[in-house]
């Protein structure tokens, strides 16, 4: 049901598509969550950025988040805005705990590795703490950000953990799933202090995992993470680190900016390994289950606070969201005044004292020539050196090829995070230094997996296509050695299909249509991958690929600019009728042409004749003459999926024809993920 519907969506964006290309920004080549008008639009980054933790030291902010099984790990990010991030390094180049890292003896990582870090600083010195499943804590530590950073094991293990430097030198960490513990850690940062071990807040207080513990004011702070059903982020506070704790159930809940449930494996956890694999299909209900969860919140220099957390973003992954704060009853609640704990996907960037470029943490296309692999960049489990190059081929990435039994188990496959909402990357690959049974290409790596590639037969070289999910491979024998593969992906549909091209420019269909899952058992979205395995238990060849470009048809907050100057008509999705008026009154029906006004931050007011549509104190909305103001103020915002929902200044709720009344109100906290609660509108 939702691709017909998305299907709908972009047939109705069509027909409205007006000639806006002098008013709208020149775009960029990769997703900005920067509108270049003094707002930004959620997620910050449109791939994987999940477990985050945020901190601020002096004008800058800093970032790490989960890698698991990919190497080089832990990110680290720097930013003055909360929007605009530039990479700094990775605190971690590998971490190679034995043949499970190394995907050797039929063991692997997938799902686990580094994950949950609490990043801190203290007395000069950054420290990253993080999980490793069946190891200790790691300890990273390094006095400037950008490195070298150094590891350390403690000798205890604590799930999720989040590290607080206490005022009065001591140094606490909390963790656990429900049952919230702490301890007082040893000044080294090695152990806990005998004794001091106990729960703070039992599991009956329903608090969840993910915690990231705070001191503002001289007052304790907890965030949290529950994901059992109808996800939500609560909240604890105290004016102890012992205790009593206050609990408050929800600081965010049902954030999903109207993002529908998509596919999911019925084996979400992995013991299925082979075809047909149990896809169940997407589900539209506004169940929670989408909604902003795991995070935290930070101040700025200018004195504003601002909340980060993740979000389930289907199978590109678990994505960052921003928000702004607003304290009410002592408490830190994500979103703004009149709709609290709701934060809208555009709103105004964070206060600075400069303005703030334009940046992205990643360059995604690549041809290589660099001396260097790009950050971007991160390995399937602990590489062999040997067994790629930069150097031996001017220009190329050459990955030989490594005795594996499937794609999975490849070593040696190089990847990068998967960026939505479509995107198209495109491999260019040299097969000529193949040897039989070598298997060569372009994968997109989950559970299932899909790929495009080269193999070398004892009878020559054939393309192939090879869907996990059905267990279906396609194949077709080709004389080149040069070719191209491409996979187009679709985030929204979550469907992707695949192609290939012997001159670069003409490219054949080839395989059937891969439905993209989000699933528990790499814990990631779908990463796009190079690849070069021997399917004969020897060592192969090489693969020799010299480019691979990434492109993204919609690089910003909105797929369409907003149309300033233009008239416009409003129709309710879904719905017959649209806003309409009729001897200067407002009512649902034909819609009718508002002109469209621009008030500066990608807000707008809504003109017919001589009235503005205009939003009351108890949400009942009207039309008014006289100049714009607050009441006639509307954010211009798009769902991820494009269509267009407006909110008002007033009590920053969301205009809405009701499906049944057909009243026409401003009282929605946001658009549900069922669309079918009258707040989306496809506007002509």
């Amino acid at each position: 049901m939702r691709s017909r519907l998305l299907k709908s969506i972009c047939v109705a964006a069509l027909l409205g598509l007006a000639p806006l290309s002098a008013l709208a920004l020149e775009k960029p080549v990769t997703w900005t969550p920067d509108n270049g008008n003094g707002t930004f639009t959620n997620p910050i980054f449109y791939d994987e950025f999940s477990d985050p933790d945020l901190i601020r030291v002096g004008d800058y902010f800093y970032m790490t988040g989960t890698t698991m099984h990919t190497m080089p790990g832990l990110p680290i990010l720097r930013s003055k805005d909360l929007v605009n991030w530039e990479f700094l390094t990775y605190a971690l180049d590998r971490l190679d705990l034995g043949e499970r890292f190394r995907l050797e003896g039929g063991k692997e990582i997938y799902g686990q590795g580094i994950w949950a870090p609490s990043l801190r600083y203290h007395n000069g010195t950054f420290y990253i703490f993080s999980n490793v499943n069946g190891e200790k804590t790691q300890v990273f530590s390094a006095t400037d950000p950008a490195g070298p950073w150094t590891r350390k094991e403690m000798k205890r293990s604590m799930h999720d953990l989040s590290v607080l430097f206490d005022d009065d030198g001591k140094i606490y960490a909390i963790w656990g799933y429900q049952d919230i513990s702490m301890v007082q850690l040893t000044d080294d940062l090695t152990d806990i202090v005998p004794g001091s071990e106990r729960v703070i807040i039992s599991r009956d207080a329903g608090m969840g995992e993910g915690v990231h513990f705070y001191k503002f004011d001289g007052k304790y702070y907890i965030t949290s993470a529950w994901f059992a059903g109808r996800m939500r982020m609560p909240a604890a506070r105290a004016d102890h680190p012992e205790g009593p704790w206050e609990v408050n159930q929800s600081i965010s809940i049902d954030e999903d900016f109207g993002l529908a449930e998509g596919y999911r494996l019925e084996d979400a956890w992995g013991t299925e390994d082979s075809a047909p694999f149990k896809v169940i299909p997407p589900n539209p209900a506004p169940n929670g289950r989408m909604s902003l969860h795991q995070g935290g919140i930070v101040d700025t220099p200018s004195g504003e606070w601002w909340g980060f957390s993740m979000m389930d973003y289907n199978s590109v992954g678990r994505l960052l969201g921003i928000a702004p704060i607003t304290w009410k009853d002592g408490w830190p609640y994500f979103g703004l005044e009149g709709n609290l704990e709701r934060n809208p996907r555009t709103w105004v960037k964070p206060k600075t004292a400069d303005p703030q470029p334009i940046t992205v943490p990643f360059e995604r296309n690549d041809d290589f020539s660099g001396p260097k692999l790009k950050p971007l960049w991160q390995w399937n489990h602990v590489p062999v050196d040997d067994k790629w190059s930069l150097s031996e081929r001017s220009g190329h990435l050459r990955l030989h090829a490594l005795p594996a039994k499937s794609f999975w188990w490849a070593k040696n496959t190089l990847t990068q995070r998967s960026i939505g909402p479509i995107s198209q990357p495109t491999v260019a690959l040299d097969a000529s230094g193949l040897k039989t049974g070598d298997v060569a290409g372009l994968g997109l790596l989950n559970r299932p997996y899909a790929w495009i590639g080269v193999e070398k037969a004892a009878t020559g070289l054939n393309i192939v296509q090879y869907d996990q999910q059905t267990g279906k491979t396609e194949r077709i024998k080709t004389d080149a050695t040069r070719l191209w593969f491409r996979a187009d992906c679709d985030f929204l549909t979550e469907k992707a299909r695949f192609s290939y091209s012997i001159d670069g420019q003409n490219f054949t269909p080839i395989g059937d249509e891969f439905t993209m899952v989000f699933q528990l058992k790499t814990f990631q979205g779908v990463r796009y991958s190079l690849f070069n395995y021997n399917t004969t238990s020897v060592e192969g060849g090489y693969a020799d690929f010299d480019e691979v470009t990434i492109h993204q048809p919609h690089p910003q907050g909105l797929m369409r600019p907003i149309p300033y100057g233009q008239s416009v008509t409003f129709t309710g999705f879904n719905q017959n009728t649209g806003l309409s008026v009729t001897d200067g009154k407002l009512s649902d029906g034909t819609p009718t042409a508002f002109e469209v006004i621009d008030l500066g931050l990608g807000r707008v007011a809504l003109k017919s004749g001589d009235h503005y549509l205009s939003v009351n104190t108890d949400a009942s909305v009207t039309l008014k003459t006289g100049e714009p103001s607050t009441s006639e103020s509307f954010q211009w915002i798009e769902t991820p999926y494009g269509e267009l929902v407006l909110m008002s200044l007033v009590n920053h709720r969301f205009l809405r024809i009701d499906p049944t009344t057909k009243k026409i109100t401003a009282d929605s906290p946001g658009p549900q993920s069922d669309a079918q609660d009258g707040v989306r509108f496809i506007w002509k």
